[in-house]
């Protein structure tokens, strides 16, 4: 995740006059991980920064935009740039590295991705568990092997396959083969 995102939650948090703590009570987050998310120590998954963005009463997209509105947004290949990651040291063990393609948007009403997913490191200790947050998600696999735990399911999604599913179950997104996945995503989150 870039630091500035992190500055940016923060800048939110602070005008609004909200402690850790409050912001804790607020998202179910610990006051450590909210500072270390702050202060770019941390790399949440969309799950956490969701959570983040309800209790500031923003979209997900305030902390990655810097432009103003322009329609119609087209982001050119060449043009994408990674926004957001997650790291294999984090609170979840998946390595996504997400490129806004809704960025420059502000008016939009749900977050599209391109995601790129390294294979998960042979590590000892537990997995993270699945998370759920409000909203629909729509996924289509571009390359590689994605696994899909949704609920007390678990799906293998190939090259053009696509899963569409309501985010409030607990679900996960991870590679399943040797080499990386990209899929594009929309997530969507009620106002």
């Amino acid at each position: 995740m870039s630091g500035r995102v992190g500055a940016r939650i923060r800048a939110y948090r602070e005008n609004q006059k909200l402690s850790l703590a409050d912001m804790a009570g607020r998202t179910g987050l610990s006051e450590e991980f909210l500072r270390a998310v702050e202060q770019d120590e941390a790399h949440p998954s969309l799950g956490p920064l969701m959570k983040i963005a309800r209790a500031l009463g923003v979209r997900l997209g305030t902390f990655l935009d810097d432009q103003v509105s322009r329609d119609p947004l087209i982001v050119r290949r060449s043009e994408r740039r990674q926004e957001l990651t997650t790291h294999q040291d984090g609170p979840r063990p998946e390595n996504l590295r997400f490129y806004s393609l809704g960025r420059g948007k502000t008016d939009r009403h749900m977050e599209p991705f391109f995601i790129t997913i390294n294979p998960e490191p042979d590590r000892p200790g537990p997995v993270a568990e699945p998370l759920g947050h409000e909203g629909e998600e729509f996924i289509v696999v571009l390359s590689g092997q994605v696994r899909v735990e949704y609920g007390a399911e678990t799906h293998l999604l190939l090259p053009g396959d696509s899963v569409y599913y309501n985010s409030v179950v607990p679900h996960r997104v991870s590679c399943a083969g040797d080499g990386p996945a990209e899929i594009y995503a929309v997530v969507y989150f009620p106002d």
